[in-house]
């Protein structure tokens, strides 16, 4: 093998990054076009939903709808 022409961890897939990126905005795109950003309320259940969306990315245009759901126990008085 020819260790000169191996490929750097950095140059392997020189479009991964803009794809990541694309893959990225659609999902914020979604987010937006669900009113996820409008919701006045920034509860756990609510950021979350909106993280998972973002990272499912083209994905919520296949019917994939994620979403968080937060219950924390009450404390004992």
């Amino acid at each position: 093998m020819d260790w000169s022409t191996r490929c750097e961890p950095e140059a392997a897939c020189p479009v991964c990054s803009p794809l990541i990126l694309a893959w990225l905005i659609i999902g914020a795109v979604a987010a937006g076009q669900r009113g996820y950003y409008g919701d006045a309320s920034t509860n756990c259940a609510s950021v979350g939903t909106i993280a998972v969306t973002i990272v499912a990315g083209p994905l919520n245009y296949m019917g994939i709808n994620p979403t968080v759901d937060c219950d924390y126990p009450q404390p004992t008085s």
